[in-house]
């Protein structure tokens, strides 16, 4: 069996290479010249998968190792029996860790309490109802929307953009990319609304680039510059906004779910698929590809603030200013389109929040319940 797999696929040789012969080649380059002679296609977001790439192919399966499925067009492969699988919820927390330690920098460079703010979210599926849940655990307030769930489950407990920018300080995108139909989500966040955003929010987009009119939100910055932007994902990627890159306070190329683990989860999960549609024995586990963490363990006592601590451990971590300055330092070196795509190449692969235990001696038994809602692995000092 031939497998060609998108070159920033980690683990592919461990996974795929008991099932066949693994050719790796990035992901940009992929075409149906590439995929001709191939009986299995593992892809990641920046793939388009189409018929045209298909046509012509022995393609029987086709995986992406990502939560979004907006870049595959599933109807034209089942027209021609293609097997497909994505892997949903594979870098969840991924994105959530992203969030926070985003959040978090800003409330340090601003001036303000996490704590004290509310929240909205925007889409709440993978993503966003794990960002929900930790934000609740964190006691941090905060304000749903999801109009297809809404529909589904009923109205209480939901609420509508338009209210969500009445009442929240801080906006998070967390939506699929639908073009048309009643929940459509290409430019959710559009120029009225954009207007509308009272002066000290916070908009930060880590679901889908096109959900935001980045015209609307570029003229709104360099204009009263009054709000801030959180950025990971951009229309017209790689080639995005150069105006709208240097007006975000935090402005990172769509890493905000590369996470070690997160994508070790989708790796795995795409070979388990894989295997099951060729009828082949999956033996590999998940644990057996996760590496030992370069930082196992985080000792606390006395004397933080919750939100000192919190920032501590986030940024022992993951430190979100280390992706703005390579994007930014990158993109002075090759070109905003090239340093974007070198950027997600080389990125180095951080551990997420819950990956290094974290032990409290008795002094710092009162950050134990911040700590914890964060997604960190709370343990006691004896």
């Amino acid at each position: 069996m031939r497998i060609v797999v998108d070159a920033n696929v980690p683990a592919a040789e461990a996974c795929f290479g008991s099932l066949g012969e693994v050719v790796r080649v990035p992901g940009r380059e992929i075409d149906a010249a590439t995929v001709r002679d191939a009986d299995a296609l593992v892809v990641r977001s920046i793939t388009r998968v189409d018929d045209a790439l298909v046509a012509g192919s022995r393609l029987r399966f086709i995986g992406t190792c990502t939560i979004g499925t907006d870049h595959v067009d599933q109807a034209a492969l089942a027209a021609r029996d293609i097997g497909f699988a994505s892997a949903p919820g594979c870098n969840a927390e991924a994105v959530v860790d992203y969030v926070l330690a985003s959040l978090a920098t800003l409330a340090e460079r601003q001036g303000f309490s996490l704590t004290e703010r509310t929240i909205g979210i925007v889409g709440v599926g993978n993503v966003g109802g794990r960002l929900r849940a930790r934000l609740e655990a964190m006691g941090i307030a905060c304000l749903a929307c999801d109009p297809p769930r809404a529909e589904a489950e009923g109205q209480s407990g939901w609420h509508d953009l338009d209210t969500l920018i009445d009442a929240c300080d801080v906006l998070c995108l967390h939506t699929p990319l639908v073009h048309d139909g009643r929940h459509a989500t290409r430019h959710l966040l559009d120029a009225r609304r954009i207007t509308e955003l009272a002066p000290g929010s916070i908009v930060l987009n880590a679901g889908r680039g096109d959900c935001l009119d980045g015209q609307a939100l570029r003229a709104r910055l360099a204009g009263q510059g009054d709000i801030t932007a959180v950025l990971d994902v951009w229309e017209g990627e790689p080639g995005i906004d150069a105006a709208l890159c240097d007006l975000a306070a935090i402005a990172t190329p769509h890493i905000a779910g590369h996470s070690r683990d997160g994508k070790l989860r989708g790796t795995h999960a795409i070979y388990q698929a894989l295997a099951h549609r060729f009828g082949l024995p999956a033996r590999l586990s998940l644990a057996a590809l996760s590496p030992a963490p370069p930082l196992a363990a985080l000792t606390l006592d006395g004397g933080l603030s919750p939100e000192e601590a919190l920032r501590l451990c986030m940024r022992a971590v993951y430190d979100v200013r280390r992706d703005h300055d390579a994007l930014q330092r990158e993109s002075r070196r090759q070109g905003l389109a090239v340093g974007f795509d070198d950027c997600r190449a080389r990125y180095p692969l951080r551990r997420e929040f819950a990956t290094p235990s974290v032990e409290l001696r008795p002094a710092a038994e009162a950050l134990a319940a911040l700590l914890e809602g964060a997604g960190f692995r709370v343990t006691r000092a004896p």
